[in-house]
């Protein structure tokens, strides 16, 4: 009897233990689940607010992007001799600034100076278009007209300079658009309020009679399917492409994973991951004839012991090396430790713009990084280069009066429906800025500008 009263009480007592055991799950069950939806809850508005960032900067950069093409546009303007050649720059400055605009109105910023932004590219967009129907007419502009483009890029700079500065506080994190949102920026209103009072006294004076125009949006669309007539040879499979990686990077099997075969871009080609010496390179290479399309890689430089006339010799002696010869530097960016430079091709002392290749590399010993050579693919081939064509010194009588002449030499340029046009390039300057102006080398047209704009890391054109 003893017995079983001893085992009942055993009983009871585990049955105590489990009844407290499951307490304390279905309290720590119902914490986990607090725990849950308080992390969901956080990471929802988390989400929530990574978009909107996200759409408030893909907005600004947006915005920045067109205003810096409506300030190069109205510099062109303020230069060109041509009435055919003006209507297709203030063609331009209308539709960037219209689109500048939109951008600028998704901005989280409410404050005077944001609305005489707008107010200013808004007259931008008018006085330009109004001058654009002149010169489509065949009428030059008038000194007035030039003058008032004038007054008007010197504000886009003004802007422009402002946006960029605004871009840096951003990606620096000085300030976010958390902030922006509720306060504003004091910094960007004191800018662009300078802009008003006597400033937008002055341009709004020149409008009084453009107010109410419509653009008919007489743009036409532009060729994109290149003949890619210097990708030659016959199709390859993917082993065969694999062995041109081997070769060209100097690696072995095993350092080489496929990405398979890319048929929706510009060009079908191979992809390649590939390490080398503890760097990861993505490389592709075209389905036609085996050809180096694109190559690129990224590792931290630390110091630069390269500079970047050192850099364009390594990437000429590297460019014939691998058979692309008579290449010329053009143009080239320094970024975080590397370079990337532009080569064209040389054609009996013609510049062959539109047989493009890029090399970027590193300024500590030389590697070349990246590779990217789509135009030179698209485009290259031997040309039939006229010798019917007018000379230098009466191309230079067709130039803007204004622009002091520098150098002088020929060059092929794509145009906008994918043909390609014999010019004397001239490269010049004005009092701020420095251009490059091309007129057409067998009937004496200007056919293209375009601003040459030097940095500190680099000399560019837009």
């Amino acid at each position: 009897m003893e017995n079983i009263k001893t085992k009942f009480k055993d009983w009871k007592n585990r049955l105590k233990d489990r009844h407290m055991f499951t307490i304390v799950m279905i309290i720590v069950a119902l914490l986990a689940i607090v725990i849950a939806l308080g992390i969901y809850t956080y990471q929802k508005q988390r989400e929530y607010r990574i978009a909107s960032e996200n759409e408030y900067n893909m907005a600004f950069y947006e915005l920045v992007n067109y205003m810096e093409q409506v300030e190069t546009y109205l510099a062109k303007s303020t230069i060109t001799s041509t009435a055919e050649h003006g209507a297709k720059t203030l063609s331009n400055v209308w539709s960037e600034a219209n689109l500048a605009e939109v951008y600028l109105s998704q901005m989280p910023i409410n404050n005077e100076g944001l609305s005489n932004a707008q107010k200013f590219l808004n007259q931008v967009s008018d006085y330009s278009y109004t001058l654009s129907m002149k010169t489509m007419a065949g009428e030059d502009l008038t000194d007035e007209e030039l003058s008032n483009l004038e007054s008007m890029h010197k504000y886009a700079v003004g802007l422009k300079d402002t946006l960029n500065q605004l871009a840096n506080e951003i990606n620096e994190g000085t300030i976010s658009w958390g902030e922006l949102t509720k306060e504003g920026t004091k910094a960007f209103a004191q800018q662009v309020s300078n802009m008003s009072t006597d400033s937008f006294g002055n341009i709004e004076s020149t409008f009084d009679d453009y107010t109410g125009l419509i653009y008919d949006g007489a743009f036409s669309e532009h060729m994109t399917n290149p003949e890619r007539r210097g990708l030659t040879g016959e199709d390859i499979d993917e082993n065969a492409a694999k062995e041109v990686v081997k070769q060209f990077l100097g690696v072995e099997d095993g350092n080489i994973s496929s990405n398979g075969l890319s048929e929706n871009g510009n060009i079908d080609a191979y992809n390649f991951i590939v390490n080398v010496n503890d760097n990861t390179k993505s490389i592709s290479i075209s389905k036609k004839g085996g050809h180096i399309v694109y190559m690129n890689s990224y590792r931290e430089i630390n110091e630069e012991k390269i500079t970047p006339e050192e850099a364009i010799e390594i990437g000429k002696n590297f460019l014939k090396e691998k058979g692309y010869d008579s290449m010329d530097n053009t143009y080239y960016l320094k970024q975080e430790g590397s370079i990337v430079i532009n080569y064209a091709y040389r054609q009996d002392d013609v510049t062959v713009y539109p047989d493009l290749i890029k090399l970027k590399i590193a300024l500590d010993n030389g590697e070349i990084l990246g590779m990217e050579s789509a135009g030179y693919l698209n485009c290259h081939t031997e040309r039939e280069i006229s010798q019917n064509i007018i000379s230098a010194e009466q191309a230079k009588e067709k130039l803007n009066p204004r622009i002091e002449i520098e150098s002088q030499d020929l060059a092929i340029i794509p145009t906008e429906y994918n043909t390609e046009i014999l010019c004397w390039e001239f490269t010049g300057k004005t009092a701020d800025n420095e251009f490059l102006v091309y007129i057409n080398a067998e009937t004496g047209k200007e056919e293209d500008i375009l601003m040459i704009v030097n940095t500190p890391n680099g000399t560019l054109t837009t």
